[in-house]
């Protein structure tokens, strides 16, 4: 069977913006001491940035001025189209008390066991994302799958 030819779409940044609102969760991509790392993390749009909650580890000793990446994916209309948005920018620690108290009434509630009492703020530099029309579920490959016990 020969595969259709299905072109990725380039989405529209208020596009981008309204499945980001939408997205339940999303990667977290940043270098520390050189190492990068990726961490699964829920968040929410605020004026135009993106909010997360983490803790005193990983993910809070990054530099501040070093860039980062937000990547988040999904599917529409029962899986007849897939979508991936990627945000480029810095985050840093929310601390202006007024800009907490407005922070900590956002409907952020950590997934994960354990404090959660550092909020950040993703500033974008740069939103992008695509879209495009999978293949038949026929025409994939197989994918890498655990081994059965």
């Amino acid at each position: 069977m020969e595969a259709e030819n299905t072109p990725t779409e380039i989405l529209p940044a208020h596009e981008c913006w309204r499945l980001l609102r939408n997205a339940p969760f999303g990667r977290l991509a940043l270098c520390i001491q050189g190492i990068p790392g990726i961490f699964p993390v829920n968040f929410v749009v605020e004026h135009g940035t993106i909010v997360f909650r983490t803790s005193e580890g990983t993910k809070s000793r990054f530099s501040e001025k070093a860039p980062v990446a937000l990547e988040t994916d999904g599917t529409l209309n029962d899986g007849a189209l897939v979508w991936s948005v990627i945000v480029h920018g810095h985050a840093a620690t929310i601390n202006q008390t007024s800009e907490l108290l407005n922070t900590v009434t956002l409907p952020l509630h950590p997934w994960e066991s354990g404090r959660k009492d550092r909020f950040m703020r993703l500033v974008p530099e740069t939103i992008t994302g695509r879209s495009f029309t999978p293949l038949q579920a026929s025409t994939h490959p197989q994918g890498a799958r655990a081994p059965d016990e």
